[in-house]
């Protein structure tokens, strides 16, 4: 292979993107395998054609995944399968490329790994293997025959590519189809009818609850539960044992001072009036609405109710107050005024991006290094806790030590010895939190590991250091229905209101089809009717959701209504108010980026198409297998 590669001389850039392909194929889940093979290796999970992909494989490939940032637990099995059929699509385009006679040369090698490790040459020449193993760990964090192999498959799988995708285009009607689908626009008036709304219209009943119940007894199990003795150390009461001198204060005081100084700053309030994304005369319009604020500010009007009246900002709620700021924060119109202004002053309206404001200057401090005296109640609290910590660290590892001593030792005496507090926990599950003790996973991971009367390694709670120890162990069971009346209930509830949003839904959907208005029918139904914007079916309702869920409302006419449509749990019966059908003139401007994600998805859908067929077609012909248990080990949650 390096033979061809010295024949040339780089010239390229890296190609940052070059396994993006190799391992995309992977992110399929498609063909889920059915049945046990026989005939595999015990450490094999799948086989093609001959070739064996084994557990390891797979456990290396997460490994390398995991290097760019942790894979969460419940998201592993879904990473291992992601990346088993990524290397079996791989062994499968091998098979298929030996068939077909399709193959990599060393020239295509070489100019692929010429691009993405240019340092391998130096005016032409080849660097020599030490140095070019030492650029493809630093580029790659791979070994040399492992990144080689890795660039001869991606090449292999590009040249299946463009074989699948050669005769793929965009015709003008696709164009033109896509066109409409972005910018046709409805106005709808609708109501969302939500089963969470409904539940207080739910009557229940004791022989209903009874009913419901004994038809679903089997959701009803209650978990094992355990009742839990402790001992704490408190944090609270160890900070309150914690004395911190004068000394210790002044030396955190000199270590940090850098913590206390201020800059120039200035508490302001202010009101927005927004003009962004207006025309010129809504400008303009915004701009006297904002002067006629201004002059009541002036006279002596509240600014706190004005901007609670008038303001389009976040902080209207607030009174308009934005809190200190420093220079350097906001942008340059808005800070110029906001540090000129003296204490208590009003600006004249003030124009930046976002529109017009009126600024009150509230206060204002120079940049000064603040005394001693004035951060004393800042530092006190932190030192505390800093030595409390300390003192709980130093106490945890002596409670540690006197329970590995005996961990059947008594809790009262290890208490006893540290000046612990002994509390008892209700009955809890592996999903309750912890009564006094927090929500903490490790602490309900230590409770359920232990036997009855056996002592825990201290546990860091959201209290303190808690040593646990099981008193009572109270095993699952099928749950009477006074132990889960509360869970019945809410489930009944929720159930019931589900078919009353539904029977609602449909009864004000066909009122509306038969032509009553829709505001008068649900009214009388007790629903409130709102109106959307203009929405493309890209686009998005508040409330409702993506505009595309509401296919059927870009086929119905102006007046007509549409529904009930299911949207997850919620339902919506709609009238179209209003159409805006998309401009031929705008067309020439979206042509191009439209042609080009119409041919990319085009392709997607074909190449995709195309594994799945060859996938189907090995395991048909029984060149692809699968050991059923590995697979389960793999892909089932720890």
């Amino acid at each position: 292979m390096w033979k061809a590669l010295r024949k040339r001389e780089t010239g390229v850039r890296i190609l940052l993107g070059l396994f993006i392909g190799t391992l995309a194929v992977g992110m399929l889940l498609y063909l889920v395998p059915q049945g046990t093979s026989t005939g595999l290796a015990p450490d094999a999970v799948a086989e093609v054609g001959g070739a064996q992909i084994t557990v390891a494989e797979v456990q290396q490939q997460l490994q390398r995944i995991e290097r760019g940032g942790s894979i969460p637990a419940m998201l592993r099995p879904l990473y291992a399968q992601q990346v088993l059929d990524g290397l079996v699509f791989q062994q499968i385009l091998e098979y298929e490329a030996k068939r077909l006679g399709i193959r990599v040369t060393e020239e295509e090698l070489a100019e692929r790994i010429r691009l993405i490790i240019p340092a391998a040459l130096v005016g032409g020449a080849f660097v020599g293997q030490e140095r070019y193993a030492a650029e493809v760990q630093q580029r790659t964090g791979m070994g040399v025959a492992e990144f080689e192999e890795l660039a001869r498959r991606s090449l292999l799988e590009e040249k299946f590519r463009r074989l699948v995708l050669a005769g793929i285009d965009v015709t003008p009607e696709d164009v033109a189809q896509e066109f409409r689908r972005r910018n046709e626009k409805v106005k709808l008036e609708y109501v969302l009818i939500k089963p969470e709304a409904l539940e207080a219209r739910v009557t229940i009943g004791d022989a209903d609850l009874v009913a419901y119940f004994g038809r679903n007894k089997a959701r009803y199990v209650v978990p094992e539960r355990r009742v839990v003795r402790y001992a704490l150390l408190d944090l609270n009461q160890l900070r309150s044992r914690v004395q911190v001198s004068e000394n210790e204060l002044r030396a955190f005081y000199n270590e940090n001072i850098g913590r206390f100084r201020i800059q120039n700053r200035v508490h302001i309030q202010h009101i927005l009036f927004k003009t962004i994304g207006k025309t010129d005369a809504e400008v303009e319009e915004t701009r006297k609405k904002a002067d006629d604020v201004l002059k009541k500010a002036k006279k002596g009007g509240k600014f706190e109710d004005l901007a609670e009246q008038y303001s389009e900002d976040t902080t209207k709620d607030k009174g308009g107050d934005i809190g200190w700021i420093v220079q350097g924060q906001t942008v340059p119109e808005f800070e110029r005024v906001a540090f000129s202004l003296p204490k208590g002053a009003v600006s004249d309206l003030v124009k930046t991006q976002y529109g017009f404001h009126i600024i009150k200057v509230l206060d204002k401090e120079t940049a000064r290094t603040q005394s001693l005296e004035e951060v004393h109640a800042q530092i006190l609290p932190v030192l505390t806790a800093q030595k409390a910590d300390q003192l709980a660290n130093d106490l945890s590892d002596k409670v540690a030590g006197a329970v590995r001593k005996s961990t059947r030792g008594s809790l009262d005496d290890i208490a006893k010895q540290f000046g612990m507090t002994i509390g008892e926990t209700p009955p809890v599950s592996a999903t309750d939190p912890v009564p006094d003790l927090g929500n903490a996973p490790e602490l309900r991971d230590a409770i359920f590991r232990l036997r009855v009367g056996e002592l825990s390694l201290p546990v860091r709670t959201e209290r303190g250091t808690a040593v646990l120890s099981v008193k009572q162990i109270l095993p699952s069971h099928p749950g009477t229905l006074e132990e889960v009346r509360d869970r019945v209930t809410a489930d009944y509830r929720r159930e019931k209101s589900g078919e009353l949003a539904r029977t609602r839904a449909e009864e004000l959907g066909k009122r509306t089809q038969a032509g009553e208005n829709l505001s008068a029918a649900a009214k009388a139904l007790g629903f409130e009717v709102k109106t959307s914007d203009s929405v493309p079916r890209t686009g998005n309702i508040p409330e409702v959701g993506p505009a595309r869920q509401l296919a059927g409302a870009f086929n119905v006419k102006v007046g007509q209504a549409g529904g009930p449509v299911q949207l997850a749990t919620n339902w919506l019966v709609y009238r179209v108010s209003a159409r805006e059908e998309a401009k031929p003139e705008d067309l020439e401007n979206q042509r191009k980026e439209i042609t080009q994600q119409v041919l990319q998805e085009k392709r997607q859908v074909a190449y995709e198409t195309f594994q799945a067929a060859l996938k189907e077609r090995m395991a048909r012909e029984g060149k692809l297998k699968y050991n059923r248990d590995n697979l389960k080990r793999l892909t089932s949650p720890a």
